[in-house]
């Protein structure tokens, strides 16, 4: 498996989806990495010659963030709402949804399951 900043990319996909593996480029950036890198968005990553994988991996060094400098900065950003106090910073405290939507009926990703109510029995019943 060949290997971009520290993630291995499977070898048989095309380097148009392998490139998606790492976190940080989604299939538009994935696009403009390769039309300025002048690579094939066919070629399948394990034929990758060793100048083309330098000069993607030094194309998205200098123009990207990616993989845990991309991670920090997103929990910087979210603890950043928490101590100022903010509205949005509270919902992610609580672990509710943060952009307006509805938790009557739904929301049961950010929220959990369900709380199990009943059916609890005494031992020796």
């Amino acid at each position: 498996m060949p290997r971009i900043l520290g993630v291995d990319i499977p070898k048989e996909k095309k380097i148009k989806i392998a490139l998606q593996y790492l976190n940080g480029v989604g299939p538009t950036n994935c696009f403009r990495i390769l039309s300025a890198t002048g690579i094939d968005p066919e070629k399948e990553a394990g034929t990758l010659t060793d100048e083309e994988m330098s000069k993607l991996v030094s194309h998205i060094q200098a123009n990207y963030k990616i993989e845990g400098e991309l991670r920090r900065e997103i929990t910087q950003n979210i603890r950043r709402l928490v101590d100022i106090g903010c509205y949005r910073g509270s919902r992610h405290k609580k672990g509710l949804p943060v952009r307006g939507q509805r938790t009557k009926c739904n929301a049961r990703t950010r929220k959990g399951p369900r709380p199990r109510v009943g059916g609890v029995k005494k031992k020796g019943e």
